[in-house]
C-alpha cells in the first residue's frame, strides 16, 4: 500500500556512485554562472581566519561552488548572494553528468555543495567519507525529518515521486493501471522514459520497479526482464524529463514516465488542442524522491560554513520562495519538507508512494544502469 505523506516513516539514506563507472569523457563543460556582490559583508567571526585573506584591512569572502541540477538554483544562488553578500559560481548541468564530474574530482573536488534530486549518490559519498555532517535548524516537518539520513550527512530540501506516467488523451488508446498494462499490444511503440545515466530522478524509478516486483531477493532480475520486454515493446529512451516531453508532445510517444515536478508543470503551462491533451495519472506506487543538499567534507572551513548559511537560507521562508518562484512550471513542483510552506497551486496532493531502501538498492546503481544502457537503450 502506499505510505501517506505526512506519516512516512524514517528514511536512512544511502546508495551508490555509480557516477565512477562512467566513461569520464562523458563529463561535458557545465556552463557556469557566478553572482558576485562586490563588497558584501564578511563571514562570521568564527570563520573569519580561514573564510577570508586581509587585503588591506578589508576581508575577501571565499565564493561558494554549487553543483546543482535544479531548475530554480539561479534565482536562489542569486537572492542568497543577495541576502547574505557570500558570492555563488553556480555549476548547473544534469544529474548525471554532475555526478560523474564529483567522481572525476574525486582527489581535487572543486564543489563545495552539491544539490540534485534523489539521495542514493549522496549516500555513496556519505560511504566514502566525502559529506560533512550537518544538522539545519530550519523546523523540517514530519516527511523532512523522515528524509534525514541517521549520520545528518545531507539534507532533504524537497519532495517530488518518481515515476508520473504523462499521456496524450487526444490520442492515446487507454489509461493504464498498472506498469504490466504497458507490456499490452495496445501500447506497443508508445511508451517513453528518461536515462538512468542522464536524469538523476530515473534510477530510483527503476530500483522503486524492482522493489515492487521482486523485492530485495529477486527484484533486480525480475526488473531487467520487465524492462526487456518493455523495449520488445517498443520502449523509447530519450536523456531527460524535457525529451521525453519533447517526444510526448511531436507524437513520437503517447506515453511518458518522467518526475512528478515535470509532468505537473507541464499540465499548468500546456493549453489542451485537439492534437494534444496532456494528462497525467500515477500508477501502483511511485517512489519518494527527495531533493537533496550535500556539503563537501574537505572544503576549506570557510567554504562549509558558506554552506551551512546556504543550507538555512533554502529552508528558510526567503529561501523556499526563491524556489517556488524559480521555475514555477517544472522544479518548483515539489511537496516541501519545511514547516509553513505549503505547495504551489499547480501541484496536486502528492499521489500514494513507496519508500525503497537506498542501503540496499544504491549499491546496485552502477550494475543497473549499466544493465539499462548495454540491453535497453
Amino acid at each position: 500500500m502506499g505510505t501517506s505523506f505526512t506519516s512516512v516513516s524514517r528514511l536512512a539514506g544511502a546508495a551508490t556512485l555509480a557516477l565512477a563507472f562512467i566513461a569520464l569523457s562523458a563529463c561535458g563543460s557545465p556552463a557556469t554562472s557566478a553572482t558576485s556582490p562586490g563588497a558584501g559583508p564578511s563571514p562570521s567571526a568564527s570563520a573569519a581566519d580561514s573564510a577570508a585573506t586581509s587585503t588591506g584591512g578589508a576581508a575577501a569572502v571565499t565564493p561558494l561552488v554549487v553543483y546543482s541540477a535544479q531548475g530554480y538554483d539561479a534565482p536562489v544562488t542569486k537572492a542568497f548572494t543577495q541576502a547574505t553578500g557570500i558570492p555563488v559560481k553556480l555549476v548547473d548541468d544534469s544529474t548525471g553528468p554532475l555526478l560523474t564530474k564529483v567522481a572525476a574530482e574525486r582527489n581535487n573536488p572543486q564543489w563545495g555543495l552539491l544539490w540534485v534530486d534523489g539521495d542514493t549518490a549522496f549516500a555513496a559519498l556519505d560511504k566514502q567519507g566525502v559529506l560533512m555532517p550537518y544538522t539545519p535548524k530550519a523546523p523540517l516537518n514530519a516527511a523532512g525529518q523522515a528524509l534525514v539520513p541517521a549520520d545528518h550527512s545531507y539534507v532533504p530540501v524537497s519532495t517530488t515521486v518518481m515515476a508520473a506516467l504523462i499521456y496524450n488523451g487526444a490520442k492515446a488508446p487507454g489509461v493504464p493501471t498498472s506498469y504490466q498494462d504497458l507490456l499490452a499490444a495496445k501500447y506497443r511503440g508508445l511508451v517513453g522514459m528518461n536515462d538512468p545515466s542522464q536524469s538523476g530522478p530515473t534510477f530510483p524509478f527503476i530500483a522503486g520497479l524492482m522493489n515492487q516486483l521482486g523485492g530485495q531477493g529477486t527484484g533486480v532480475a525480475a526488473g531487467e526482464a520487465y524492462f526487456t520486454k518493455l523495449k520488445t515493446n517498443g520502449l523509447h529512451v530519450f536523456p531527460t524529463n524535457g525529451d521525453t516531453l519533447h517526444a510526448l508532445e511531436t507524437g513520437q510517444i503517447s506515453y511518458g514516465l518522467i518526475q512528478s515536478s515535470a509532468a505537473a508543470g507541464e499540465i499548468a503551462k500546456v493549453k489542451p488542442s485537439t492534437a494534444f491533451v496532456p494528462k497525467v495519472t500515477y500508477l501502483p506506487k511511485a517512489t519518494l524522491l527527495p531533493g537533496v543538499i550535500g556539503i563537501d567534507k574537505g572544503a576549506p572551513p570557510a567554504v562549509q560554513v558558506e554552506a551551512e548559511k546556504f543550507v538555512e537560507f533554502v529552508l528558510s521562508p526567503k529561501g523556499q520562495a526563491a524556489m517556488q518562484a524559480g521555475d514555477p512550471t517544472g522544479d518548483s513542483l515539489y511537496w516541501p519538507v519545511v514547516n509553513g510552506v505549503t505547495p504551489l497551486p499547480a501541484l496536486p496532493p502528492i499521489p500514494a508512494f513507496q519508500k525503497i531502501d537506498p542501503y540496499f538498492w544504491g549499491p546496485l546503481e552502477g550494475q543497473i544502469n549499466t544493465f539499462f544502457d548495454t540491453s535497453i537503450k
